[in-house]
């Protein structure tokens, strides 16, 4: 029997292709997405796009939304107990693991799995440690789009805001450049139907 799980949904790319495999793992049976919002702009805390955005892609991938809905400048402890009491809910439903689209960064795997665990729950990690540029080429070939929404103007200039992520995008880049690290945050604006499919 498949785990009841729910999906940190950011709404970029890492997410969307986190969640195109944990829909074709027999193990899960995705529910819900979550997602974390700036309640006084009205925006996706991870990206920055516009709540309007994030609704329309739920409505995509057609699960249901719940936001998590955060004061403009949270501290920790803010943070901690508005989640706690966002999956409450989600948890008395049966989810108990919590799929996310991270790629690096051990401190913060390691905070998702401490904090989840205080809880009774169980982080799951798709696309854990596998390269940047593995990923970007298996995106694009299972037919998902993105569109770049801010870039670092250390590595790349703000031309590269608000293009396509494709091979134009790709073959643009600057000598040298290679997808690692955050030289730039996507959105997901388009999912391929057999992410619709598997629902």
């Amino acid at each position: 029997m498949a785990i009841p799980a729910l999906m940190n949904w950011s709404g970029g790319k890492d997410s969307a292709l986190a969640l195109y495999h944990a829909l074709q793992d027999p193990r899960y049976e995705v529910r819900h997405l979550l997602t974390s919002v700036n309640s006084h702009y009205q925006r996706v805390s991870m990206h920055g796009v516009r709540v309007a955005l994030l609704k329309a892609q739920a409505r995509q991938i057609g699960l249901p939304l719940t936001k998590l809905e955060l004061p403009e400048a949270p501290d920790m402890a803010d943070y901690e107990q508005l989640m706690r009491a966002t999956l409450a809910p989600l948890q008395a439903q049966g989810m108990h693991h919590a799929i996310f689209g991270d790629i690096f960064l051990a401190d913060l795997r390691h905070y998702r799995e401490e904090q989840l665990a205080r809880v009774g729950m169980q982080a799951v990690f798709p696309l854990w440690e596998r390269s940047s540029a593995d990923i970007l080429r298996e995106y694009l070939a299972l037919g998902f789009q993105a569109v770049v929404v801010c870039v670092n103007e250390q590595w790349l200039d703000q031309s590269f805001c608000g293009r396509l992520l494709d091979e134009n995008f790709l073959r643009d880049l600057p000598p040298g450049w290679t997808p690692a690290g955050k030289t730039a945050n996507t959105t997901a604006s388009s999912l391929p139907r057999r992410i619709s499919a598997n629902l």
